[in-house]
Order: C-alpha cells, then sequence, then structure tokens
C-alpha cells in the first residue's frame, strides 16, 4: 500500500513540470491525512529525492535522485507492455538469470528484470560483463513470439537497433553496431546484448534479451584490461545520463520494432541494421571456433547470418564469431 501511495505521489509531481502543489492537493489525491502526506514527503527525502517546501505554496520537486527503480522506470513509460511488469533488486548475480526463473513460472511477455548491480554478469560465450552498482543499466527483457526458434537470432538484432535509436533519443548520440550483438561509440564497446532461448524443438516458450549499458562509468570504473576497449555513454556524452529514462526510451523504440518484426517479418529490422552496422562493406576477420576467416563483410541474410567474402571470392556464411575490423569506416 505504501508503495503505492509513493509511486502516486511521484506520478503527481512529474504532472505538475516543477509547480507547487499544495498540501491539501496532495492529501485529496492520496486519499490520507496532511500529516501522511507528510510522512510520505520524507520518505521521498530519504530515498535521495530534493524535495522543497514553501508555506501557502505547497511542495515541489528539485532534483531525482540517480537511481533507478519500478518507479521510476513506468513514471512516464510510453509503452503496452515492455516494462509494465518489473523486477527490481538492488545486487543479483545477474538480470538473465532472474528472468529464466520468472519466464519459466510463466511471467508475462513484456517483464523486464532490472538490477543496481550484478555480481556475475555474463556476456556472449559466458564471458564476464562488468557491473558495478550504480552506473549502468543491466536489463533482461522477457518475450513470447510466435516464431519458429531458428529465427530467435534475429531478436538479437533487432533489439540492437531499439537500443541505438534509444539512445540517440535519450542522449543523442550517434551509436554503431558490429555484429552481431555490440554497440560501440568511437570504435569502444559501451553495449552488449545477449539473447538466450527456453525452447522445444518447434516452439519458442520464452525469447530473453539481456542487455548490459556502460551509462554513467568514469574511466575509473574500467578496469585497466578495458580501458581501451570500453567506454560510457556519459565519458562520451560529456556530462551524466538518466538511466531510467534511457530504459524508457530503449523499451519504446524495441516495442515498436517488436510490432512491426511480428507483424512484417525481419526485413525491415534487416535494413535498419544494416544502417547501423560498422561492419558493412568493411575488411574484417571472422573468428570462428574452427578458425579466423579474412575478408569482405557484405551484410546479413534474411536469418541475420553475417555473409563475408573472403580473400579468394567464397562466400562464407557466419554464424557465430568474434569480429575485429582491419579498415575503419
Amino acid at each position: 500500500m505504501q508503495s503505492e501511495i509513493r509511486k502516486t505521489l511521484l506520478e503527481v509531481f512529474s504532472n505538475a513540470n516543477g509547480e507547487y502543489i499544495s498540501g491539501q492537493k496532495l492529501s485529496e489525491r492520496l486519499g490520507c491525512s496532511r500529516t501522511a502526506v507528510w510522512k510520505h514527503i520524507e520518505g521521498l527525502r530519504n530515498e535521495g529525492y530534493e524535495l522543497e517546501a514553501v508555506r501557502k505554496l505547497g511542495y515541489r520537486i528539485i532534483s531525482k535522485p540517480d537511481k533507478i527503480s519500478s518507479n521510476e522506470i513506468q513514471l512516464g513509460l510510453k509503452t503496452s507492455s515492455l516494462g509494465r511488469n518489473i523486477h527490481f533488486e538492488e545486487t543479483v548475480t545477474s538480470t538473465q538469470k532472474i528472468a529464466h526463473h520468472l519466464a519459466y513460472e510463466g511471467a508475462p511477455e513484456g517483464t523486464i528484470v532490472v538490477a543496481e548491480e550484478q555480481t556475475a554478469g555474463r556476456g556472449r560465450l559466458d564471458r564476464v560483463w562488468h557491473s558495478p552498482k550504480h552506473t549502468g543499466v543491466w536489463m533482461s527483457i522477457i518475450l513470447r513470439p510466435n516464431i519458429p526458434p531458428y529465427q530467435a537470432p534475429q531478436l538479437t538484432l533487432l533489439a540492437a537497433v531499439g537500443v541505438v535509436q534509444g539512445i540517440q533519443e535519450a542522449t543523442g548520440l550517434e551509436a554503431d553496431i558490429k555484429w552481431p550483438n555490440d554497440i560501440l561509440l568511437n570504435n569502444k564497446k559501451v553495449v552488449g546484448i545477449l539473447t538466450e532461448l527456453q525452447a522445444e524443438a518447434d516452439r519458442i516458450n520464452s525469447v530473453i534479451i539481456g542487455i548490459g549499458i556502460n551509462v554513467n562509468h568514469t574511466e575509473s570504473h574500467f578496469p585497466d584490461f578495458l580501458k581501451n576497449i570500453a567506454t560510457s555513454l556519459a565519458i562520451q556524452k560529456g556530462e551524466g545520463i538518466d538511466r531510467a529514462r534511457l530504459i524508457q526510451c530503449i523499451l519504446v523504440k524495441i516495442e515498436k520494432l517488436y510490432g512491426e518484426y511480428l507483424q512484417h517479418g525481419f526485413k525491415i529490422i534487416k535494413l535498419l541494421w544494416e544502417s547501423y552496422a560498422i561492419s558493412i562493406g568493411q575488411n574484417i576477420i571472422a573468428r570462428t571456433l574452427t578458425g579466423a576467416i579474412e575478408g569482405k563483410a557484405l551484410g546479413i541474410t534474411d536469418e541475420g547470418v553475417l555473409q563475408l567474402k573472403s580473400l579468394d571470392g567464397t562466400i562464407h556464411h557466419i554464424h557465430s564469431a568474434d569480429i575485429e575490423l582491419t579498415q575503419n569506416k
């Protein structure tokens, strides 16, 4: 009950656009006494909100804490399903692990898992993903598409497009995509995407898309071995980023693309993905489990498979590999 009142209070302040709201109006809106309103105001202050109280005018929010919570994400969220059900925790081993459990238990499509910190965050091929507290966005999205399992990799590419568009909307930064799941700014990694399935032979039960974004990291947050290859939105922008708004923008973009995909197929997503791809038309080295192939990246197939023309003219279909650019844009 208290969390619902707190959520309503935040919604009222958000809609006020910085104007004062009288204690009487807050009391009527919340359905509680003015004394109770004051206690909830103090509760917000304890959570890091800065509120101003002026006699005969009322209260207004001056600033919000740099924190992610279900309330902060849902306040003003313009989606119909993504983010409408949020599982939030301060610290988790990984959001993917929790999302797998929730999906198995029947969590509805659009459920997201968000944490302030991951102690065992991971990327593709079980690589460690460095996830310090109060700096990034560590999030997993549960989808339940009615598509055959072999098409699931397309959703990684869809998510990458949505994240790039969401970043641009929230920050103005224009990121590049490196196949299959890395998002770069100035040739340094800023986002990783990991897509995993719960599926049977012929049908998908759920697709879980993990998204890790370096948002408000400074150089000191990165271990030495990452400093030359990783960056953050704040480093590139030169200022701090509102992480809750960033999540909102990304969820809106992914939901719109997902709707287009389910209705019209992968073609639109493919064209958008190629427009953001840093490697298309470039010379690359694809390091696969069976060896390295050097050549020119031609594009992706309708299934999302990378096409690479090697030095001898052979066209290879790359399903999984680490990509190294040998010629920049």
